[in-house]
């Protein structure tokens, strides 16, 4: 855009005409200059739309069609509100490019709601924020309907086909307080996060449900097999019911890798604070073990000697071993991706950031249109590679192909 459209000696002509004695003075002048400016483009268009322009004869064989006077329209923008003359045509075919037909806002307050909507800010609150930056007052639901006409976008994006194969993919989820049937309940946020074969991150569905279970989660899979996801090296997983059922039944060539953080948390969860610094050093010569010979050693001498006292934690290692050593059988550049979930924590963070101030979403809808925001801004920019991919992707064909 060119922004030196008009000279210095104009701007200094106008204020000498003028002769501005304030601020406001200067933005209203501001204003009726848009105003002017927006009128004589509207002009334009119609020229363009007729085929003449204003002044000019007009032959009696052309189509039937000429001005027909306009019409005020009342603009919302960051100067404040405009009065605009909207030409119209005699056939009302007159559609302008420059504003929509029943547009009201010229200055992107839609676009700004929606980025403090995204940020987690409450209807509240933006509406506050809008008055103050615009001096326009809008209604909370105002603020909801505009939120909500992003969801055939949602849909859309949930929808969308995907990439044949994927290397690794995180799935994990996060609980909300949803208002439904008018009583509270809790909802889980299901997120399926890939890596693709170029090393690039991408958030591949979004599930808002009240079920943890294998049927729900064969669901969500089957539905990225029909949106064209056929292969997946590697599921790196939380402890979460139905994982493990699910990714067998539907991908049965996947490997699976619980998540090494969450199982250590949900180990030590109830470990005496005495002993938690001494049991937390014999377990690290479990999981960070050079292989897993060397790891199941550990395990046994593990369980000797604190089976006793934390027979649960002890027992969840052990029964869990074929989904917690997957990672020992990988290089250790592989290891470093799937031995955890981080790659999804980034999001989930995210999501907490601009949820925290949301006690109870009122829909399944609300909670899904700001997550789908949050994930938009976050994977804007993901245009990184994983560090060392060539080395990583190279290893992992030849890995696939022997088995």
């Amino acid at each position: 855009m060119n922004t030196s459209f008009i000279s210095t000696q104009q701007i200094k002509d106008l204020i000498n005409e003028q002769k501005f004695t304030s601020t406001q003075e200067i933005m209203n002048c501001m204003k009726n200059m848009f105003a002017d400016i927006l009128e004589q483009t509207l002009q334009a268009e119609m020229d363009q739309h007729l085929g003449y322009e204003h002044a000019e004869r007009r032959n009696d064989d052309a189509k039937k069609n000429y001005r027909n006077g306009s019409v005020k329209r009342t603009m919302k923008t960051q100067l404040g509100e405009v009065e605009v003359n909207v030409p119209r045509d005699r056939n009302g075919e007159f559609e302008p490019k420059i504003i929509s037909k029943y547009q009201r806002n010229a200055d992107g307050i839609e676009e700004r709601i929606l980025s403090l909507y995204a940020a987690g800010m409450s209807t509240r609150d933006i509406k506050e924020q809008i008055k103050g930056l615009y001096d326009v007052e809008i209604s909370e639901g105002l603020v909801s309907k505009i939120s909500e006409r992003i969801l055939p976008e949602v849909k859309q994006w949930q929808d969308r086909p995907l990439e044949a194969c994927y290397p690794f993919v995180f799935m994990d989820a996060i609980h909300y307080k949803i208002r439904e049937d008018h009583q509270v309940v809790t909802k889980a946020a299901y997120v399926i996060l890939g890596i693709n074969e170029d090393g690039i991150k991408e958030v591949l569905g979004l599930w808002v449900g009240a079920s943890e279970s294998a049927k729900y989660w064969m669901g969500v899979l089957n539905e990225l097999k029909s949106r064209g996801v056929q292969n997946v090296s590697l599921f790196c997983v939380d402890g979460l019911t139905g994982f493990k059922e699910a990714i067998t039944a539907v991908y049965p060539k996947a490997r699976i890798q619980r998540c090494i953080i969450h199982q250590i948390r949900s180990s030590t969860r109830f470990v005496s604070y005495k002993h938690i610094k001494e049991f937390m050093k014999d377990l690290k010569q479990v999981y960070q073990a050079n292989t897993e010979e060397q790891a199941m050693s550990q395990l046994a001498a593990f369980s000797e000697k604190w089976e006793k006292q934390y027979p649960t934690a002890v027992h969840s290692w052990e029964e869990n071993w074929d989904i917690l050593s997957t990672y020992f059988d990988y290089p250790v550049e592989i290891r470093k991706i799937i031995y955890t979930t981080n790659a999804i924590e980034g999001l989930n963070r995210q999501f907490r950031k601009v949820t925290k101030t949301k006690n109870v979403f009122p829909n399944d809808d609300s909670l899904r249109k700001m997550l789908y925001l949050a994930i938009q801004n976050l994977s804007s920019r993901w245009t990184q590679r994983c560090r060392n991919w060539d080395l990583i992707i190279n290893q992992l064909r030849i890995m696939d192909s022997s088995e």
